[in-house]
């Protein structure tokens, strides 16, 4: 579509339901190429029934591999699957799944939010390998991670009307200057349906067992945690600073999932602690099975960066630990790719440093650093998943 603005400038868009999108190698802008094979995907593997407890390993299919190279779907079906199952868990959590421009920001500022991502691959090898992933039905939950809707690309498709009023989002200076995003207008019905159908349609057509919804605390407040502390006081969270056009909508999608597929399973990145959250709509609640214990990750970090081994407070880590809501369901986790890749650390690295590239062989002495490192990454990864809460998860990097 060509939209000539009122400046005369003119716009180019594809549709936002796009479910095919070529680039060639040397062009910044996507195609849009219509895809509709004479013959329909077969499912090969019913949907799994809802699990009691998630054993979650958070993943991406692009760094799935030792080699200097972009991993494809094929190889993380044949290669790395197999290994998940073997070491217990019942869970993938999938990053970077929807269509992004920016590959290095794993899978944020969506440009295609129904198009799949041609992570490592020819662009249709890589829409049919995507689909290989549900090979992993018998043994796996597989949940896409999905970018907050705070996150659409800046140049999304049909954002102005014209070329002047902006039609599916609004503009909020403060955020933009922070993430250079626009936000989507929660109120508005075509909003609304374009943002549950495509839910649906990842259900339904892909298989996903659910989803875990990134940045819910950016989406709960008017002033979306920027700049906040939260105590826990109920103030915090009920006033006329909570958006309730996105907490309504995040009602309405997890009642439309619960209702047309009960099996799937949601999970909340909320670092505020909004109360209900974590409960069913029909009580007044956010619908959502799942909550991310995130305050976890930072009180490790904290401690390895500040304090001595000998002045660890276990009271202290005790309650981090079991600081939550009755009732409402907690994913502990030492680390996930918040804190492994975005310019920050693993704990590994922050506990060994450069001795992990000169003294992590066997055939190098031990030495103290390694072994202190080895001992508390066990036992740190051992207490978050004794006590952290309901289910656990393990980013692959």
């Amino acid at each position: 579509v060509v939209i000539r603005a009122q400046n005369g400038e003119l716009l180019y868009r594809i549709s936002p339901w796009a479910r095919y999108v070529v680039r060639d190698e040397d062009k910044v802008n996507y195609d849009w190429v219509h895809w509709n094979p004479p013959q329909s995907y077969i499912h090969k593997n019913p949907s799994p029934k809802r699990l009691k407890s998630l054993r979650i390993y958070e993943s991406h299919v692009g760094i799935a591999s030792p080699e200097g190279k972009v991993a494809s779907y094929k190889n993380f079906t044949y290669n790395v699957l197999p290994r998940i199952k073997d070491l217990g868990y019942n869970c993938v959590q999938l990053m970077a799944i929807m269509e992004h421009a920016y590959y290095a920001s794993f899978g944020y500022q969506v440009t295609s939010f129904f198009a799949a991502s041609r992570i490592g691959y020819s662009v249709r090898s890589g829409f049919y390998q995507l689909y290989s992933v549900s090979t992993a039905s018998p043994y796996f939950h597989v949940i896409p991670l999905t970018p907050d809707l705070k996150h659409p690309s800046y140049e999304e498709v049909f954002w102005r009307k014209e070329g002047g009023d902006i039609c599916f989002v609004k503009m909020e200076f403060i955020l933009c200057v922070i993430t250079a995003s626009r936000i989507y207008c929660l109120s508005i019905w075509e909003v609304l349906r374009f943002l549950l159908s495509n839910l649906r349609m990842w259900i339904q057509d892909y298989r996903f067992d659910g989803f875990r919804f990134d940045g819910v605390t950016s989406m709960l407040y008017h002033h979306h945690g920027i700049g906040t502390g939260f105590s826990g006081d109920y103030n915090e969270y009920f006033g006329l600073h909570v958006d309730e056009d996105a907490l309504c909508y995040l009602m309405l999608a997890n009642h439309m999932i619960n209702s047309l597929h009960p099996e799937c399973i949601t999970i909340a990145e909320d670092v505020s602690g909004m109360p209900a959250l974590c409960r069913p709509v029909a009580e007044g609640g956010g619908g959502f099975d799942y909550r991310l214990a995130m305050a976890i990750p930072d009180k490790w970090i904290q401690i390895i960066k500040e304090l001595k081994d000998e002045d660890w407070n276990m009271g202290n880590i005790v309650h981090t630990l079991t600081n939550r809501r009755y009732e409402e369901k907690y994913i502990a986790y030492a680390e996930s790719h918040d804190q492994a890749l975005v310019g920050d650390k693993t704990l590994a690295f922050r506990l060994m440093d450069a001795e992990m590239y000169t003294n992590m062989s066997v055939l190098s002495p031990l030495t103290s650093v390694i072994d202190r490192g080895i001992q508390l990454h066990k036992m740190i990864r051992l207490i978050t998943h004794a006590l952290g809460g309901e289910s656990y998860l393990n980013f692959m990097g």
